[in-house]
């Protein structure tokens, strides 16, 4: 690990103007994601600003009847809260779906959005990899393609976002808030958060130099069925093959987003509609244009199943 300096502003625009005045800044909270790539090398930040006293750990309901969610609130305490339990299950799955208790004790909400691809190839450093050195290309095309993006890819990244919880925040419609150096509070809806890697793979989301996330808001309870379906090698502990977030209506109307499909949480809110006809019409239309490789064309195959056993949930 190389060294670096270190700072705990007494605000969130203090903490948004330290990163911001600093060449290589990070924020660091939980530090679970963060610290490993820095053991690596493949994040080398010259500065970190720790944001853990700021007050952003609190889940407070919102006057158009939802939650705000604290940017610094963990991953265990979300998932456990009563009312997310009860109004937005679908999200208190996902993350309980997600890495181990010790690690949810320690992950924050929005480090979690923030966390950084597990493709191979970003973490191995002999390797070519855009993400990790841009300009450098992707080994991942010609490689071992099991675990990647079939959607969305681009000829200079084919990760995927690695990450639960943001699939079930895409199906609810959260809001991703924030602040900057100079205090301007900004809402970026879930949608816009992630980005498809294009020519900037090193470009996760559309955050701006020194913008802090402060909170994640939750719409109000959208009611139905709240279904969250992860299919991995192995049950406990390891990234998604496919997953699926879903909120079924009685009626068989509802919501549906996929993970690990593309470098975003992936949802075609257009192929909602077909919802009632069944899975595969859902995911004929949401995986259209897909364009996976040799080794991860089952992915294809993969969501639909899931999201028939997530629909089969559904009605039971």
């Amino acid at each position: 690990m190389k060294s670096f300096t270190y700072e705990r502003p007494g605000t969130p625009a203090e903490a948004a103007a330290a990163v911001a005045r600093t060449p290589n800044a990070k924020f660091i909270a939980g530090g679970t994601n963060l610290l490993d790539l820095m053991k690596l090398q493949i994040e080398t930040p010259t500065h970190l600003v720790d944001v853990n006293g700021l007050g952003l750990d609190r889940i407070e309901a919102t006057p158009e009847g939802g939650l705000r969610v604290g940017a610094l609130v963990r991953n265990t305490d979300l998932a456990a809260d009563a009312r997310v339990r009860k109004d937005y299950g679908v999200l208190s799955r996902a993350l309980l779906a997600g890495a181990s208790g010790q690690l949810r004790n320690k992950a924050t909400t929005a480090g979690n959005l923030l966390q950084r691809t597990r493709c191979p190839y970003f973490y191995d450093t002999a390797q070519a990899c855009n993400k990790r050195q841009p300009g450098s290309g992707c080994s991942a095309l010609d490689g071992v393609s099991r675990q990647l993006a079939v959607i969305g890819a681009s000829e200079a990244c084919i990760a995927t976002h690695p990450g639960d919880m943001a699939v079930a925040m895409r199906v609810l419609d959260a809001t991703v808030e924030t602040v900057n150096a100079a205090g301007t509070q900004r809402s970026i809806p879930m949608a816009e958060f992630h980005r498809l890697p294009g020519d900037r793979p090193e470009v996760d989301t559309t955050l701006k130099i020194g913008e802090l996330i402060t909170a994640v808001t939750l719409p109000k309870p959208l009611g139905g069925k709240h279904i969250y379906r992860k299919v991995r090698d192995r049950a406990s502990y390891a990234y998604a093959l496919v997953s699926v977030a879903a909120v079924v209506q009685p009626d068989g109307t509802g919501r549906v987003a996929i993970g690990a499909v593309a470098h975003k949480p992936w949802r075609v809110e257009a192929a909602e509609a077909d919802l009632p006809r069944g899975a595969k019409a859902v995911t004929e239309r949401m995986l259209a244009g897909a364009k996976p490789t040799h080794d991860n064309a089952y992915k294809l195959k993969l969501a639909e199943r899931t999201l028939g056993a997530a629909l089969i949930e559904a009605r039971a």
